[in-house]
């Protein structure tokens, strides 16, 4: 939930903010409604206050004998008053809520402004690989080796799903249990195992509705939907709690399928494994303390940059401008590899710091161990990592003269020994 006060303390600050993300919203509209509110809040507290007042008169009267009759008929018109208001107060409420769930976060004053085209390289890692030979697309690879039916998955379920068979399951399979045992025993993440179906409340918690409803997969009878990350159910563990200081930081690490309709991006990359509407994840959560964020950011980016780093894959770190931020988002970095075959960079890790935006909408707090001060968490989230598309960068950037896909090292074990994939 957007925070009402900054907005009634510094309109000129939302209002900049909210430019510079490309977004819009009538302030003043809202805080006439917000004014509005408060004076009926105010207005019916006056008035439960005259009817405890009347109540107590009552009281006196009635011990002392006296007509009650004139003083009940007056407590009446003023609970018919209060009658009358309450239900108009519940109304503006409820708009004034609906209205600041569509404001979305205001981007941290390090963000560069502009649109994607402002988006910053931070830094590299690693050499882009030079082939003796032409490098095959991650579709030609794939079907040469028979790791990958695009056909028949298609014929299953429609476009852009993925079906993985032999050594291709099996190096999904060995990707995301590689990054669960890395950050699990190396970064100090919980393992958590999610569902994959949430209610309206979660999405809504971590800012995917109201404002996305279309690019989500929804149930027809029953208001739940296929989670776009494992960042939704996660987030999620601690809505409406209110956890101690000495708990934080949490960090949780999660692997899940994802689903996205991305009813916006007919026609992009609609081959292959680039843009799917299924795809495997493993993601990262942080609960921890407002002052701590930042740092925790540049930690969390360190942890998924690992993953490439231990799969000797070249990749870059993009600071992402305000235009590229997304809804939630106060300051996001995007970790691209390089895909020599489709000879382009993919995303294939997002890490953003949300500060309390999501925090205020799920209502996570945690209580100071000092002051006894509820206050809202810092919430974050990044992948680590994405797949498709990682298995995409290895298929690419391994591929051999012969057809052949070299399996990394670091991924051998978990392929019962496997060097190589071959036909």
């Amino acid at each position: 939930m957007f925070d009402i006060k900054l907005i009634r303390d510094n309109i000129d600050l939302v209002r900049n903010g909210l430019k510079a993300k490309n977004a819009c919203a009538n302030l003043e509209s809202i805080l006439e409604k917000d004014q509005k509110r408060r004076d009926l809040l105010v207005e019916l507290d006056q008035l439960r206050s005259q009817i405890n007042s009347a109540n107590e008169e009552i009281s006196q009267l009635i011990k002392a004998k006296e007509d009650p009759k004139p003083k009940i008929a007056t407590m009446k018109e003023i609970s018919n008053k209060i009658s009358s208001l309450e239900p108009q107060a519940k109304k503006i409420e409820e708009e004034l809520h609906s209205l600041l769930l569509m404001i979305p976060n205001l981007p941290h004053v390090s963000v560069p402004v502009g649109s994607a085209q402002e988006n910053k390289v931070v830094r590299t890692w690693g050499k882009t690989r030079v082939f003796d030979f032409k490098p095959k697309t991650h579709i030609e690879i794939a079907e040469h080796l028979d790791i990958i039916d695009f056909k028949r998955a298609t014929k299953i379920t429609g476009s852009n799903f993925i079906l993985f068979k032999k050594a291709g399951a099996r190096l999904e399979r060995a990707l995301y249990n590689f990054m669960l045992d890395t950050h699990t025993s190396e970064h100090g993440y919980t393992e958590i195992f999610p569902p994959v179906l949430v209610n309206r409340e979660s999405m809504i918690g971590t800012g995917q509705l109201p404002k996305m409803e279309e690019d989500m997969y929804r149930l027809k009878d029953e208001d739940l939907f296929l989670i776009p990350t494992a960042e939704v159910p996660v987030t999620n563990i601690h809505r409406d709690e209110i956890l101690s200081e000495e708990e934080l930081p949490i960090y949780y690490t999660a692997y899940t399928a994802c689903f996205r309709r991305e009813a916006g991006s007919y026609g992009k990359d609609t081959r292959g494994l680039i843009r799917v509407h299924q795809f495997d994840k493993v993601e990262l959560v942080k609960f921890v303390k407002p002052e701590t964020s930042y740092d925790e950011l540049e930690k969390l980016v360190g942890n998924a940059e690992k993953i490439f780093q231990l799969l000797d894959l070249p990749y870059r770190v993009l600071l992402l401008a305000t235009g590229d931020l997304s809804f939630a988002a106060a300051k996001c970095y995007d970790i691209e590899a390089f895909s020599p075959g489709v000879d382009k960079w993919l995303e294939v890790s997002s890490c953003s710091n949300f500060e309390d935006f999501q925090a205020r909408r799920a209502n996570i707090r945690f209580k100071g161990k000092e002051t006894k001060k509820t206050t809202p968490v810092h919430t974050l989230n990044g992948s680590g990592i994405a797949l498709a598309r990682a298995v995409v960068a290895i298929l690419e950037n391994y591929q051999t003269k012969d057809g052949e896909v070299t399996i990394p090292d670091v991924l051998q074990p978990y392929m019962g020994g496997m060097k190589k994939i071959s036909k």
